[in-house]
């Protein structure tokens, strides 16, 4: 009799775990897909303050050239087929990305108004969300990350 008992507590304690496992598993899983959607958000963010970093750098050289400055934010990532690094921002596109040049003050070495005079770089891009239900919430399927950076304009010389 002890030995039927024990059968049917084994059974039920077997459904009872896939019972929790069925409720427990999509909550795990929500979780995971959220923390790699935040984790690559964040990537995302540092290569774009990446490229406003080096459109920067190359604006305190060459202020007036707004061209080659968002060339230069735009193609920092290396390009091609056997590289090993694949960026989530594709920069180069400009309909996903845009890149936005501002000169503070005059655009020479100095000061104006007793202010640096300073060069302003924007790269914005609208990231897709990948976890569910999170666009219904905020009301958005994407979320605008912006990365800049200012840098002090070195050249050339005030006359």
């Amino acid at each position: 009799m002890k030995a039927t008992t024990d059968t049917k507590r084994l059974a039920t304690e077997r459904g009872q775990s896939l019972v929790e496992l069925a409720i427990s598993l999509p909550v795990i899983l929500l979780l995971l897909l959220g923390t790699v959607d935040f984790g690559m958000a964040i990537f995302s963010y540092a290569i774009l303050r990446d490229a406003a970093q080096e459109g920067a750098f190359y604006g305190s050289f060459n202020p007036d050239n707004e061209a080659e400055i968002e060339n230069r934010a735009r193609n920092i990532s290396p390009q091609g087929e056997d590289l090993i690094f694949s960026s989530p921002v594709e920069l180069t596109n400009k309909e996903l990305v845009q890149v936005e040049v501002d000169s503070v003050g005059a655009s020479c070495q100095g000061t104006t108004g007793g202010a640096a005079n300073s060069l302003r770089v924007r790269v914005r891009y609208q990231y897709p969300i990948l976890m569910p239900f999170i666009g219904a919430i905020i009301g958005s399927e994407t979320i605008q990350l912006t990365g800049s950076a200012t840098n002090v304009i070195l050249q050339p010389s005030c006359p």
